[in-house]
């Protein structure tokens, strides 16, 4: 992948060798919230049948809106140094999906917003609560940023044999896919279908629909950045589906727990997310990602 002829993006904040620590969950960057508060909160999503991080990044958004003079942790940060080759590629990969998505969204007749993406190492901060690296990239809705902790990268090579640099671009299009649902208001029907008492876990259930389209969303960008830069080289493609079809819910929990639970699937089954990658690739066309709709995923 020719990556840099990509943009680079001014929206990359560099939180690494920060840490993250501090008082307890922070929300809003102001006072964190007790261990106390924390368990109550997820005391009461596992009766009522929440998910207790979503629980969590909806109080987050209310108390953001509070404090709009603070900010979280890392939200300060700087941008990474320029010698830094690793996060060079990052902010390439992100000012592309910028641009593509920009595109797309003045095409619709709407504005994109630019969420950051904050480089974090071992553990962060978010408007959703705290996170280690463990948990991998993730998107926060609450403070529109993408958290990521580089060393997944390696975890991709070492551990799930998805290594090469188009299938880390693929999972940074994947969480902005994340931040264009937010700014669609499809994250925001899904948490009111929670809200309702629907069920989100399982095969196919509504979180797995929600992740299946985010897979597709990165297709779509991937479609649009190749038809503008032509930067692809052979076997990029192939490394992307190989990286979807490696973190598949059938195939990790195979591997973790040595069987497959459908009825615990968040995110799709491997196959289920080379096919909505590959929906979003072919024409590049945001209407092809309509995995709510879909009879058969």
């Amino acid at each position: 992948m020719e990556w840099r002829k990509g943009r680079r993006s001014d929206n990359v904040v560099d939180a690494r060798g920060e840490g993250g620590g501090g008082g307890g969950m922070r929300f809003g960057g102001g006072k964190g919230l007790g261990l106390g508060a924390v368990l109550l909160i997820v005391g009461i999503g596992w009766l009522t049948g929440q998910d207790p991080l979503q629980i969590l990044g909806q109080l987050a958004g209310q108390m953001d809106q509070q404090q709009q003079q603070t900010a979280p942790s890392g939200a300060g940060g700087k941008a990474p140094p320029a010698n830094d080759e690793q996060a060079q590629f990052v902010a390439s990969i992100l000012g592309d999906t910028e641009d593509t998505w920009k595109a797309l969204f003045a095409q619709a007749g709407k504005q994109y917003r630019d969420p950051k993406l904050v480089l974090f190492s071992g553990q962060v901060n978010s408007a959703c609560g705290f996170a280690s690296a463990a948990v991998g990239p993730f998107y926060c809705p609450a403070d529109q940023r993408v958290y990521l902790d580089m060393s997944f990268f390696r975890e991709m090579e070492t551990r799930f044999a998805a290594a090469g640099d188009f299938a880390q671009a693929y999972v940074i299009a994947h969480e902005i896919g994340h931040h264009v649902q937010t700014l669609l208001g499809v994250s925001a029907k899904v948490d009111a279908a929670r809200r309702s008492g629907q069920r989100m876990e399982g095969d196919n259930g509504l979180l797995v629909r929600q992740e299946l389209q985010a897979d597709c969303l990165a297709g779509v960008w991937a479609y649009q950045a190749q038809k503008r830069l032509n930067w692809l080289e052979p076997g990029d493609v192939e490394e992307a589906l190989n990286a979807a079809n490696a973190i598949g819910d059938d195939r990790l929990q195979q591997q973790g727990q040595g069987r497959v639970m459908p009825d615990s699937f968040t995110h799709g089954t491997s196959a289920q997310r080379v096919r909505w990658f590959k929906a979003g690739f072919a024409q590049g066309n945001v209407n092809s990602c309509d995995t709510f709709s879909a009879r058969s995923l």
